[in-house]
């Protein structure tokens, strides 16, 4: 196969090349950069090509490397080193703090959220959060297990519609 009729045949893939790199790259400038990268590499690299083999998984192939190839580098970059004299303090877990105030505003919600309960609901379900057992919380509380069982999972129920924006999938 000549110059010209490997070429010709690299560039007949461009229909079939063009919305992997799209999927790849999940943008169309990026994707038109791969292409043309794919192109000139399986150019430059012709004598590699197998005549008789499949050029368009070639192709793929070439294609498949740039982007992961790419990826790599972009994520290397993204790597911060810090080269400051004093890197023992930078990387000691000892002197960090976690942040906890995301923590302290959901206790503070739940807290007021259980204050909101009225108490035919919040003592059932109190005792049964603190490891009472259904039947200890009736015979205590003089009631009915049946009574005891529904107002814990009202509570729950009232509980999660009042911390509803917490629930996972909420953004």
């Amino acid at each position: 196969m000549s110059t010209a009729e490997f070429n010709y045949s690299v560039y007949a893939h461009s229909s079939n090349l063009k919305p992997y790199a799209i999927n790849l790259t999940k943008d169309i400038v990026n994707a038109n950069d791969l292409l043309q990268e794919t192109f000139l590499r399986a150019i430059a690299n012709r004598e590699k090509f197998n005549e008789g083999t499949n050029l368009k998984a070639w192709l793929f192939t070439i294609m498949r490397n740039i982007f992961i190839n790419d990826y790599r580098r972009r994520t290397k970059r993204k790597t911060i080193l810090d080269q400051t004299e004093n890197q023992f303090l930078l990387n000691s877990r000892e002197h960090t703090v976690p942040n906890r105030a995301t923590a302290t505003f959901v206790l503070e919600d739940i807290q007021r959220a259980l204050k909101k309960l009225s108490d035919d609901y919040k003592i059932p379900f109190m005792m049964h959060f603190n490891g009472y057992k259904y039947q200890e919380i009736a015979d205590d509380l003089q009631l009915p297990l049946g009574t005891v069982k529904s107002r814990i999972f009202f509570a729950r129920k009232e509980l999660k519609e009042r911390l509803s924006i917490y629930a996972p999938g909420r953004a």
